[in-house]
């Protein structure tokens, strides 16, 4: 997965507070007397702050003493109701292993297929002539690749969040359930874009591959906050966006690359963006059919995602030297309209779209307005985009200010 511009929207638009308030008393939680013969256990529940009815619809059981055994079975989780929904189309999940991802092993494409192979004859003419197509790819557009590649990297941090959605997980490492098939079988795939990138900028010898090296272990070591906070409407939702994002990105990347006469590097972009794209149908997918079982739930969780705005997994990118190197990397690929804040509001109006929240009916008070706010979302930030880049383009239409990357040997873009 890769990301860029997070500044471009979170400077145009106020944050909120959101203030949270527990409704469990903070102590005593548990009262207990033992005897030889009887345990009893009381749960301090504060009436002022939450009914039974609110317990009841939070996790999906209700707060009688019948019901115990549920109830401690459900409340194991954060989201238990949330959970439940994600259970209740695990089949999706399962068909979406079968149907959205590709085969593996022989079957599947790799990156070897898009390089030069070391084992053959002839290797060093198929080396040469790489190298000699790349040259004409300029230094700014090798930063955006390079900033691409890192990101992708980063697997290791993206599947170890997408196993902290409640309902999602995989326990044991080979867990035969749909959501742990989903997860390892996403994994596999998304793996190939590092490599192959990795491998196709080390054949160019024209970046500091040890420079990058450091970026994408300092990457992996900082992680970062998607703020799903384990719920897997949030995650899902979080994946719907970011993995459209990774298509508009990779795919404009290879279009430069094409501009610029490297062939070899559009073929790369466009089939990693191929991958991106099924990715996103599959998330997509899983919100939809979250929609048709909780839609109050999920405007609620989806209206709170925007308002904090989208976290950028590559937002705490740094080579040990540059504090800002994420916010630069970010400049050149909105300079170069790899992704921008106008591509921002064009994936949250294709998501309107593709859920058709514009004509969804049927919600409670809170989440209908939660439904309008999102749905006016996509022209608000249009409106601010356009307006912040024009003034960009107007501040830099005489001198742009350069910035070094250690990734190109410290020259300046």
């Amino acid at each position: 997965m890769v990301f860029v511009g997070q500044q471009t929207v979170a400077s145009l638009v106020a944050s909120s507070v959101v203030v949270g308030v527990s409704a469990f008393q903070s102590s005593p939680i548990f009262s207990t007397t033992v005897t030889p013969r009887s345990l009893s256990l009381k749960v301090a529940v504060d009436p002022t702050v939450v009914t039974k009815t609110e317990y009841a619809d939070i996790c999906g059981v209700s707060f009688n003493n019948e019901d115990m055994g549920k109830r401690l079975e459900r409340t194991s989780f954060l989201y238990p109701k949330h959970v439940e929904v994600i259970e209740d189309f695990a089949e999706v999940a399962n068909e979406a292993v079968d149907q959205i991802l590709l085969e593996t092993g022989e079957h599947a494409w790799q990156p070897q297929d898009y390089l030069p192979d070391l084992s053959k004859d002839g290797w060093m003419e198929e080396v040469r002539e790489l190298r000699e197509m790349s040259k004409g790819v300029p230094d700014d557009v090798m930063v955006v690749l390079v900033g691409d590649m890192v990101t992708e990297e980063a697997l290791p941090t993206y599947q170890t969040l997408l196993n902290t959605f409640e309902g999602c997980d995989d326990p044991t490492g080979t867990t035969d359930s749909a959501w742990a098939r989903w997860s390892r079988g996403w994994t596999s795939e998304e793996n190939r874009h590092g490599d192959l990138l990795n491998k196709y900028l080390y054949l160019t010898g024209k970046t500091d591959m040890r420079a990058i090296e450091v970026t994408i272990q300092h990457l992996i070591t900082s992680g970062f906050n998607p703020k799903a906070r384990k719920d897997p409407y949030r995650g899902f939702l979080y994946t719907s966006f970011q993995e459209r994002a990774t298509k508009v990105s990779h795919g404009n990347v290879g279009k430069l690359a094409r501009q610029h006469g490297d062939a070899n590097l559009q073929r790369i972009c466009a089939k990693i963006a191929g991958d991106e794209g099924r990715h996103e149908k599959a998330y997509q997918l899983f919100v939809s059919e979250i929609l048709k079982r909780d839609p109050n739930g999920l405007m609620m969780e989806l209206g709170d995602l925007m308002r904090e705005q989208i976290v950028m997994p590559a937002e705490l990118m740094t080579d040990g030297a540059d504090k800002h190197l994420y916010e630069n990397f970010s400049a050149v690929a909105q300079r170069l309209n790899v992704y921008t804040a106008i591509d921002y509001a064009e994936i949250l109006k294709h998501l309107v779209k593709t859920w058709d929240l514009e004509t969804l009916d049927g919600l409670d008070g809170p989440a209908e307005k939660e439904r309008e706010y999102i749905c006016k979302l996509p022209e608000r930030y249009t409106k601010l985009a356009e307006r912040s880049m024009n003034k960009k383009k107007k501040a830099t239409e005489d001198e742009v200010t350069a910035k070094a990357f250690s990734w190109i040997h410290g020259r300046q873009v």
